[in-house]
């Protein structure tokens, strides 16, 4: 995979001595590849990214991946409280919510794919550790979006996924779905920013059940973040902190 270098001045060390062992994707919410770059490399702006990644399929490093690039800002992933020295920043051009959430280029996502690849086996990053920027950011971000392929990720292991798990249901003493169940397992699954439940389901909806965006707390809702924690929970207590 060819990597076109466009150094970005918008970085510092990682703090604590913390090396990448998550993986945040972006869009950029911007019209063009240009646009983005000029924003991210403007030192006014004090944002970055490691990588973008334009429509064309052109992968850009702005970044050292060593480095801590400011692309997350305030959030949280498990115990990891400071995302952007745990991290590699993954910035897709799309404009998002500018022109309706249109979908992600084929040649875009071939690119991330094989990004992807390198990455995960550089700094030993399991799949269940590539996360959106909305996960670790609930409500005060929303992408990659709905519109973001992540069952296409899961089903060639850059990402996981779980349709749900037969016969769960809500709390056992009256059968209605109890969103404090939701968030019990959405925390262990690694939801931990500190934000209200709702904010959790709907950062979780995004990503896993669009098609649910708006609607009440679900059976559904339970059934699959439980299979996502019994099968994936979260790492990071064993981890250092940062």
């Amino acid at each position: 995979m060819q990597i076109v270098q466009h150094p970005s001045a918008n970085f510092g060390p990682r703090k604590g001595g913390a090396k990448p062992d998550l993986i945040v994707l972006h869009y950029t919410g911007m019209d063009s590849a240009e646009a983005a770059l000029a924003r991210l490399c403007d030192p006014v702006a004090e944002v970055s990214a490691h990588y973008l990644i334009a429509r064309d399929g052109t992968v850009f490093q702005l970044v050292d991946e060593m480095m801590r690039a400011w692309h997350a800002g305030a959030g949280s992933w498990g115990a990891a409280r400071d995302v952007n020295s745990r991290s590699i920043g993954v910035e897709l051009c799309n404009a998002g919510a500018l022109i309706g959430l249109p979908p992600f280029a084929h040649r875009q996502m071939r690119s991330l794919e094989a990004l992807l690849d390198e990455l995960m086996q550089r700094h030993t990053i399991p799949p269940e550790r590539i996360i959106g920027h909305s996960d670790m950011a609930p409500g005060r971000k929303t992408d990659p979006g709905p519109a973001f392929d992540w069952r296409r990720l899961a089903k060639a292991g850059r990402s996981v996924w779980a349709a749900g798990a037969p016969g769960s249901q809500g709390d056992p003493k009256d059968g209605v779905p109890s969103l404090a169940r939701f968030h019990r397992a959405a925390r262990r699954f690694g939801y931990c920013a500190t934000v209200a439940p709702e904010t959790v389901l709907a950062a979780f909806r995004l990503r896993f059940a669009p098609e649910r965006i708006g609607q009440p707390p679900g059976h559904a809702d339970i059934s699959q973040i439980e299979a996502l924690a019994q099968a994936y929970p979260c790492i990071d207590e064993a981890r250092p902190k940062a």
